[in-house]
């Protein structure tokens, strides 16, 4: 018997890469996907532990789930990810009605626990409680080997669907993290770095291109860490696997990667994205602070003049790579002098955008035990605005530069925003008044900013040339080029790639 299954996600890219695996592992066992929690015969909620904000949202759910679940003994609950790691068998405490509990480090063994909570429920009308989490005594003195690696049959097992949206693509290099920034929770929940063999990383991404992924991203909590020890005694860089990614794809237009630790990242790997075309001239690179002494509080290992020397030999390399940032304002003990250099941080990097949040104490990391959360909820109210209307103001400079020139554009969908907004006069995008509108489409430039344009809804995934007439401080809007094709851009590419196959390490 088929069960549908409704899945929600919260959280990060790897929380989305999390759920197209589990996804892809349930069809295989005769699951099917339910678009409305009320269809569904099991609902999963894959959780996030990193904002304060989305695990409201998942309090929310569950609470909701209550009484849902008296009305349907037979219904089937299950929390993954990152709460269900960090809060463990409590969650049954508050919540009688859940099934399953699953970390992120276990999730290869979703559907045995899937499997015993269905019956348990139809048997017995009750829950059965499975539970599958990491284990407190994890190894972390090296990186581990991931062709031992339980988890690492979710990544090789995966399968692409035609129903997904296949043109935009999650591939993950690395599993966990070792740095134990004072403010995150996510090496107590992930686990320690585990980084894939090069060769299955390769294997998915031709899989990927093959079902007609036009952009893939390479995922890791700090992606540019990738070091690949060989049983033979080689190793791979980070550096190196972009080379062999890039040249054992050729069909791939637009290879990306997210997200990067600015202590590590090498001038080969600025090198790799100089070199190789495809690789797209962007890097998010959190910052979290302006401050020497806010980051030395925060354990992030590196300071400011660190960070700004990384981004100018990014600049140096590429004038035209894209940067985006992190920042967290009201840590612990932060000053106003703290939060300045933030803002000038933001001025002199001239961020393409900045993830801003107000500091959140989260439970189990070590800032919560060191320092005392000091800062009113006022005043990191009104420095989180400070900076970003600082930042609004850098996007919005960046963004009008941008005008008359012409991008290539990776179609993501229709745009609700844009729509609303040409309908109320707001933009104006150049249509043929002679014929019906086209939606409005939102898609993003290789260097990850959004664009809204007309044209059908059947270029969702396709690559397109879109010339920018309008900005604003968040979005670019533009006029499809219908004359000019993503063709003469791909082979442009090529010509420019020859010669790198020289460079490139054997996988």
């Amino acid at each position: 018997m088929r069960r549908k299954l409704y899945l929600e996600t919260f959280g990060c890219q790897m929380n989305v890469l999390d759920s197209q695996l589990v996804l892809s592992q349930l069809r295989a066992h005769g699951y099917e996907l339910a678009s409305d929690r009320d269809d569904a015969d099991v609902i999963l909620y894959n959780t996030c532990s990193v904002r304060e904000h989305a695990e409201q949202k998942v309090w929310s759910r569950l609470g909701e789930l209550r009484a849902v679940c008296r009305r349907r003994p037979g219904l089937v609950v299950g929390v993954i990810g990152c709460m269900a790691q960090r809060e463990g068998t409590a969650f049954f405490r508050k919540y009688p009605h859940i099934d399953v509990l699953c970390g992120p480090a276990e999730l290869d063994k979703l559907p045995a626990l899937l499997h015993n909570a269905v019956v348990a429920r139809l048997e017995h009308g009750r829950a059965a409680r499975q539970v599958a989490l990491m284990g407190a005594n994890v190894r972390r003195s090296a990186t581990l080997d991931a062709a031992g690696d339980a988890l690492e049959s979710l990544d090789l097992s995966r399968s692409v669907s035609p129903a997904d949206d296949a043109a935009q693509a999650y591939v993950r290099i690395t599993r966990g993290c070792n740095k134990f920034c004072s403010y995150c929770v996510v090496p107590y929940t992930r686990g320690p770095e585990v980084h894939r063999p090069p060769q299955h990383i390769i294997d998915e991404v031709k899989k990927l291109v093959d079902g007609g992924a036009r952009e893939v991203t390479l995922l890791g909590q700090t992606v540019n860490h990738y070091a690949y020890s060989h049983p033979d005694g080689r190793s791979t860089s980070f550096a190196e696997l972009l080379y062999m990614v890039h040249e054992a794809a050729p069909a791939l237009p637009r290879l990306r990667f997210v997200t990067s630790f600015p202590r590590d990242f090498t001038d080969d790997a600025l090198q790799a994205m100089r070199d190789c075309r495809r690789i797209c001239r962007y890097l998010h690179i959190p910052a979290q602070s302006g401050s020497d002494r806010i980051l030395k509080m925060m354990n992030r290992g590196y300071g400011a003049q660190q960070y700004l020397d990384l981004i100018d030999r990014a600049r140096d390399m590429m004038s035209d790579i894209s940067i985006a940032s992190d920042l967290i304002v009201g840590f612990p003990s932060e000053t106003e002098e703290d939060h300045q250099k933030s803002l000038d941080l933001i001025r002199r990097c001239r961020f393409k955008n900045s993830f801003i949040f107000k500091y959140s104490p989260r439970p189990g990391t070590t800032a919560v035990n060191r320092f005392a959360d000091d800062v009113p909820d006022e005043i990191k109210r009104r420095r989180n605005n400070e900076a970003l209307a600082v930042q609004q103001a850098v996007s919005a400079e960046n963004n009008r530069a941008m005008v008359a020139s012409e991008v290539e554009v990776i179609v993501e969908g229709v745009s609700k925003l844009a729509t609303r907004l040409a309908g109320a006069g707001s933009v104006e995008l150049g249509w043929d008044k002679s014929r019906p509108k086209d939606p409005q489409l939102v898609g993003r430039t290789r260097g990850d900013q959004i664009v809204c344009f007309d044209g059908p809804a059947s270029l969702k995934g396709q690559i397109v040339q879109v010339k920018i007439v309008d900005a604003q401080a968040m979005t670019l809007f533009g006029v499809r080029n219908q004359e000019s094709g993503i063709r003469s851009q791909e082979s442009e590419y090529r010509n420019q790639d020859s010669g790198i196959r020289d460079r490139c390490p054997e996988s």
